[in-house]
């Protein structure tokens, strides 16, 4: 039976993908130190507390477990964190994947699916957004995940380490049987933002900017259901299986909606009024973020299965209701 190492699998989108790939028959080892995590996320796995950054707790774990493949979630997200603290995403989304690889290359496990973002990408020069566009990020965690591409096609290579890098657009919704969710601390994303205002956890959410060359003047992201996220890993993980190269990939759903609609949405689904107040434009907020993933579509045989915002605010909406009201 394939064993899968999965970093950073008591995160967000990790733990989604811990639970995805057991259903599909997976033995699944969780590395996580929870610092950014929660151990109560990682269900039917076995769970290790620590770090990628630390060499010799890797080559333990590698040497106890048969790893066939790793997924590598284990990274700080936070823009706005990255730009205060640029030494700690260096460190650990540049530096710890280092010493993560070395130990793959030590133990010659030679198959990685690489968490990536559409922040390497920096402000858009064209949408939607695909996999030729120039990578130009323009803070410290866009930064670090280019970084980490370019040093995986060096690893690719040097020692035959092939790794398939999944850059996410917006990651949002919750495990449509509401055992998982998004629980952030502190929460930045817009989606579990606005539902916290609906259920009454925040006194309101604030909108940065009505004035972009958009329809309702409001920014315009491309979301993605976190179990589509999921599925995309696991056809990347049969894609190595298949092809033994490198790759990288978009993933969005290649909508965009703006921000008036996703408060709108939340209103409808919720059926619960909130207050809205508005700011000015935040420094580095493009005015729109849309992913081509035809690439995706059409090399993995990914097909989203939760396109639809209304899908994504039910899903997420069960997990605020269930867990915090």
């Amino acid at each position: 039976m394939t064993t899968l190492l999965i970093t950073g699998g008591a995160g967000y989108i990790g733990s989604h993908n811990v639970k995805f790939l057991r259903a599909k028959g997976y033995e699944i080892v969780v590395l996580d130190d929870l610092s950014r995590g929660f151990a109560d996320a990682v269900t039917d796995a076995t769970f290790i507390n620590g770090n990628i950054g630390d060499a010799a707790l890797l080559d333990r774990l590698f040497s106890a477990h048969r790893i066939d493949a790793v997924l590598n979630f284990a990274s700080f997200i936070q823009v706005g964190e990255s730009v205060q603290h640029p030494s700690s995403y260096y460190l650990n989304n540049v530096g710890n994947t280092l010493v993560l690889l070395d130990a793959m290359v030590r133990h010659d496990v030679t198959k990685l699916v690489f968490s990536s973002s559409a922040a390497i990408f920096g402000n858009p020069e064209y949408s939607p957004i695909d996999e030729a566009h120039p990578k130009a990020p323009i803070n410290p965690y866009g930064r670090s995940k280019w970084i980490v591409e370019q040093l995986l096609q060096d690893y690719d290579a040097a020692y035959g380490l092939h790794s398939v890098c999944l850059r996410y657009f917006n990651a949002a919704g919750a495990d449509p049987e509401a055992l998982l969710g998004e629980r952030h601390e502190p929460e930045t994303h817009l989606v579990p933002l606005v539902l916290q205002a609906a259920s009454g956890r925040r006194e309101h959410i604030t909108v940065f900017g009505t004035d972009y060359p958009t329809e309702d003047g409001t920014c315009i992201r491309d979301y993605i259901h976190v179990e589509d996220l999921a599925q995309a890993h696991w056809q990347a993980l049969r894609y190595l299986d298949a092809h033994r190269r490198s790759a990288a990939f978009n993933l969005g759903n290649g909508n965009g909606y703006s921000i008036r609609q996703v408060i709108d949405t939340v209103r409808s689904v919720t059926g619960r009024d909130f207050r809205v107040e508005f700011g000015p434009r935040r420094a580095g907020d493009p005015s729109v973020l849309v992913a081509d993933s035809r690439l995706a579509r059409q090399e993995l045989g990914w097909t989203p299965q939760y396109g639809a915002l209304d899908d994504i605010v039910r899903h997420a909406w069960a997990w605020e209701r269930k867990h915090w009201q």
